[in-house]
């Protein structure tokens, strides 16, 4: 198996594939659990954190069908997600100014410091083992990461731009 880029393509040795793809599972695996955790702190679940994730990364209010497609889960079961989201006051929802018969999903004025200890480890992590590495080295794990982010976007959507 090889890597095509603009840079070339290069040979990857079943070894090498396997490691990786070991490290791709377990940090996967941890990842989830510490969200988990996350989510757990937060008073909601799991799937809830993330979909609340999806609506705060963006600039404006999004609909129950983007929420969906965003996070792969069917509308009926984004709008669980938005109710339990509205209850326990993270998001609202709003009537779209340009179209009133729709209704946007609003993320609300929710107090971040609250949270933020929260991530405090995960940060200083972060910095701590990035300290690690030379700025030429950090460039090509940033190059690594934005390239295996493109490549999940395109598989996770892959099945859902089917239907």
């Amino acid at each position: 198996m090889s890597t095509s880029t603009e840079r070339g393509t290069y040979p990857v040795p079943p070894d090498e594939l396997a490691r990786f793809g070991d490290m791709g599972r377990e940090m996967s695996g941890l990842t989830v659990l510490f969200h988990s955790r996350i989510a757990d702190s937060m008073g909601v679940s799991a799937t809830d954190y993330k979909c609340l994730d999806i609506a705060m990364r963006v600039d404006e209010p999004l609909t129950a069908g983007q929420i969906a497609k965003l996070s792969g889960l069917s509308t009926g079961a984004v709008t669980g997600v938005i109710d339990r989201l509205e209850k326990h006051g993270f998001v609202r929802r709003v009537r779209d100014p340009h179209d009133r018969r729709k209704v946007l999903v609003e993320v609300t004025k929710v107090d971040e410091s609250k949270y933020d200890h929260l991530f405090t480890g995960l940060v200083e992590g972060m910095q701590d083992v990035l300290s690690r590495f030379t700025p030429q080295e950090r460039a090509v794990i940033e190059r690594f990461q934005r390239e295996m982010i493109d490549r999940f976007r395109r598989d996770a959507f892959a099945e859902l731009d089917k239907r």
